[in-house]
């Protein structure tokens, strides 16, 4: 069966992280409630990634948390990944799927645009994600999404919503209200000087909803 994808959606960045620094930091969220775990790294080399993917796998495999490879869908096979987020310029879904497997999970980005999440549906993607919702300065250009595309997402689809962009655990409340089955964060969680508190404090959000 595929895990559900709700709660804290915890994006391990390289713009955040040193190579050294991914598996203890990875730790430290699923610790603090991290219900997915997302290996985002565009500057590392194929060696570089293919290890570092490798060990975050045994790791979120162990807390039975979905490790999902960002772009990458050759690396998620490789490593036996949970599945893989699949951006505007990455493989279809059907070649992702084709590689993968039909119990991986698929992830798209759909921006600010419904239709386009309807489309991923059609096509088979297991959930969508929509943001930015706020300022975000991992992706200060990323176009604005406002909570009310979250209502006609809920409406519109029957496959789990993540929100991104600038989210935080004093704003994220109001994405849940909207329609948000999970919540993605990369420097609110793995920008904190204490990244097992960072992760709890989204992690309360989710409690009793």
């Amino acid at each position: 069966m595929k895990s559900a994808i709700r709660g804290l959606y915890a994006i391990a960045d390289k713009h955040c992280l040193a190579a050294e620094r991914f598996v203890p930091a990875v730790r430290a969220a699923l610790a603090g409630g991290a219900r997915v775990i997302q290996y985002r790294d565009k500057t590392s080399t194929a060696q570089q990634r293919e290890a570092l993917a490798h060990a975050l796998n045994v790791l979120c495999c162990q807390h039975a948390v979905p490790l999902l490879v960002n772009d990458d869908v050759a690396l998620a096979a490789a490593v036996g990944a949970a599945g893989v987020h699949l951006g505007r310029d990455d493989p279809d879904i059907g070649a992702a799927r084709a590689m993968l497997g039909p119990a991986a999970l698929i992830g798209v980005s759909c921006y600010n645009e419904l239709a386009r999440a309807q489309a991923a549906q059609d096509a088979g993607a297991d959930y969508v994600a929509f943001g930015r919702f706020f300022a975000s300065r991992t992706k200060p250009r990323a176009v604005p999404a406002a909570p009310e595309l979250l209502r006609a997402a809920r409406g519109a689809l029957k496959i789990p919503i993540v929100a991104i962009g600038g989210i935080t655990p004093e704003n994220g409340g109001i994405l849940i209200e909207a329609g948000a089955d999970a919540l993605a964060a990369i420097e609110g969680v793995f920008g904190q000087p204490d990244i097992r508190a960072a992760a709890e404090r989204y992690a309360r959000l989710f409690k009793g909803t």
